[in-house]
C-alpha cells in the first residue's frame, strides 16, 4: 500500500516540473517584479486542498490531528526557512524537483535540508527543537475556535481566489506572452493548472497515506528526514509512505524533464554551491521548527486553517522579503563596452589613434600640413564610445547577454539590468538554462512591453530569447 506514496509522488513531480511550481519564486515575485499573479497560483493550491479536505472530513473519510500552535518556534523556523530557500533557489519541494532536472546546486541544498531536517528531529539538535516548542498555546485550528466548519472559511477562500485568478487571466490575455513553438507534450502548464492538479494530489493523498498508519497528507521535511536516517540506520521505520512520495518527485520530475529535453546535469560555481549548502541547513532547521515546508504548512496546514500554518507562511514570506533585498541582485559584472569605430572630427584630429593611426616616427617623413586623417570605406565622425554594459554589444544595435550556469532568478534579473543600459529599439539577446527562465523572462517582456523577436530551445536545458525595448522603458 506504501506504493501509492511513490505513484503521487510521480505525478506531483510531473506536474511541478512541468509548471514550474515554486513558492519560492511566486513569493519571491511579489517582491521583485512587484506582481502577485503566481502567488494566486499558490492559494489556488490551498483552496482546492481546503474544499477537498472539508469534504474528505465531513465524509468521514479522513480525521485530521490539528496540531498546537507553538509561536517561538513557528516565526523563529519560519523565518530562518524563508532566508534559506533564497539562498539554496527554492523551496523544499522545489529542490526536489529541481533535483531531477539535473541541477547539482540542488543536490547539494538537497543533501544538507535531509541531514539538517533528521538532525533537528531525531538527532544532536533535537533537544534545541524541543525547547523552542516548550511556550505552547494550545491553539490548532480557527474553525475550532470559532466552533465553526472548515466550509465557512473554505468557500469564501476559494471564491476570492477564483476572483483573483480571472482578473490575472483577463490581464494576461490583453497582453500575451511569446512562447516556444513546441509539440504539445513538451509545452509547460500554465501555473494555474499545475496549481488545482496539485490541490487535488494533496486531496487524494491524504485517505492513501492514512490507510498505511501516516494519518497526513502531503509532507516534504518529516520524510526527507526519513529518509536520511533510513539511509544511515537502515531501520525499516523510516521507510514508508512519506519516504516514497520524495522520491516519487525525483523520479517524475527526472521523466518530464527528460520527455520535454529540459534535462541536463548543471554544476554551480563556488559561490552557487556554498549557498546551496547554507540554504539546505537553514531549510532542515526552520522547517523543522516551524512544523513543516512550504508544502506541509503552506499547502496542507493553510488548507485546515491551523494557525501554525497561517503565521508559518507569513514568517516565511518575510524571510523570503528579507533574503531578496540582501542577496538578489545584478552581479555588477560587464560583459563588454559598446566600442565604436567612429570619432568626432576634433577627436580624429587631435588624437589620431584613436581611429587607429600610428603615430609617426620623428626620422620619418613629415606628417600631413593639416593633419587629415583617411579613413578607409570612407570617412568616421560620428559618437564616443558608451560605456561598458552588463551586455556584450555585438554591433547595430545588439547585445548578447550570457546567464548560461546562473539559477533562477538570476536570468531574469542580470537581463532586467542589462535592458535598463539600452535605447529604445536596441535588441537584447539572452542565453540562459534555467528552466523557470522559460516562463519568466518572456512575461517579464510582455508585463513591460518589450518586444521578442526570437525565442528558441538551442540545446537540452539551453534556451536564446531576443528582447527588443520598447520606447517607455
Amino acid at each position: 500500500m506504501i506504493l501509492t506514496g511513490l505513484a503521487v509522488g510521480v505525478a506531483l513531480g510531473i506536474v511541478m516540473q512541468r509548471g514550474r511550481f515554486c513558492v519560492t519564486g511566486m513569493m519571491r515575485d511579489v517582491f521583485l517584479q512587484k506582481q502577485g499573479r503566481g502567488l494566486v497560483a499558490f492559494f489556488i493550491v490551498v483552496a482546492v486542498h481546503a474544499i477537498g479536505l472539508a469534504a474528505l472530513t465531513s465524509l468521514g473519510v479522513i480525521s485530521p490531528e490539528n496540531r498546537t500552535f507553538a509561536p517561538i518556534a513557528v516565526a523563529v523556523g519560519g523565518f530562518i526557512f524563508g532566508l534559506a530557500i533564497i539562498l539554496a533557489g527554492g523551496c523544499a519541494s522545489g529542490t526536489w524537483y529541481r533535483s531531477g532536472e539535473g541541477l547539482v546546486g540542488s543536490w547539494f541544498a538537497l543533501l544538507f535540508y535531509a541531514l539538517s531536517a533528521s538532525a533537528m528531529k531525531s538527532g544532536f539538535l533535537s533537544d534545541f527543537n524541543s525547547k523552542l516548542k516548550e511556550w505552547d498555546t494550545g491553539w490548532t485550528t480557527l474553525p475550532q475556535t470559532f466552533g465553526v466548519s472548515a466550509w465557512w472559511f473554505a468557500i469564501p477562500l476559494a471564491l476570492g481566489t477564483a476572483y483573483l485568478a480571472q482578473r490575472y487571466l483577463a490581464r494576461d490575455a490583453a497582453k500575451p506572452k511569446v512562447t516556444l513553438d513546441q509539440p504539445w507534450y513538451r509545452k509547460p502548464l500554465h501555473p494555474y493548472t499545475a496549481g488545482a492538479a496539485i490541490g487535488l494530489l494533496g486531496v487524494i493523498a491524504w485517505p492513501l497515506s492514512a490507510a498505511t498508519g501516516r494519518n497526513d497528507g502531503l509532507g516534504i521535511t518529516t520524510p526527507s528526514a526519513h529518509l536520511a536516517s533510513y539511509v544511515t540506520t537502515g531501520e525499516a521505520e523510516y521507510f514508508n509512505w512519506g519516504t516514497l512520495l520524495v522520491l516519487g518527485i525525483l523520479v517524475g520530475s527526472y521523466i518530464a524533464a527528460k520527455v520535454s529535453g529540459e534535462f541536463r546535469v548543471r554544476v554551480p560555481d563556488g559561490r552557487t554551491s556554498v549557498r546551496a549548502i547554507i540554504g539546505g541547513i537553514g531549510m532542515g532547521v526552520g522547517a523543522s521548527l516551524a512544523g513543516g515546508c512550504t508544502v506541509g504548512n503552506g499547502m496542507v496546514q493553510t488548507s485546515l486553517f491551523s494557525y501554525q500554518g497561517w503565521v508559518a507562511m507569513a514568517f516565511i514570506a518575510a524571510g523570503v522579503y528579507v533574503g531578496a533585498k540582501l542577496w538578489l541582485k545584478p552581479s555588477g559584472v560587464k560583459q563588454g563596452a559598446v566600442n565604436s569605430d567612429v570619432y568626432t572630427t576634433e577627436e580624429s584630429i587631435s588624437a589620431p589613434e584613436l581611429a587607429g593611426v600610428v603615430p609617426r616616427d620623428a626620422d620619418a617623413e613629415p606628417a600631413p600640413k593639416f593633419n587629415i586623417v583617411s579613413a578607409p570605406g570612407g570617412v568616421a565622425l560620428k559618437t564616443k564610445p558608451k560605456q561598458e554594459t552588463t551586455a556584450r554589444p555585438l554591433g547595430n544595435g545588439r547585445y548578447i547577454l550570457d546567464t548560461l550556469g546562473d539559477v533562477c532568478p538570476f536570468p531574469l534579473i542580470e537581463a532586467k539590468q542589462a535592458m535598463s543600459e539600452l535605447d529604445a529599439g536596441e535588441e537584447l539577446i539572452i542565453d540562459f538554462d534555467c528552466t523557470q527562465a522559460t516562463e519568466s523572462i518572456p512575461q517579464w517582456a510582455a508585463d513591460n512591453g518589450h518586444g521578442v523577436k526570437d525565442f528558441v530551445q538551442n540545446q537540452n536545458a539551453g534556451w536564446q530569447i531576443t528582447v527588443v525595448k520598447d520606447a517607455a522603458n
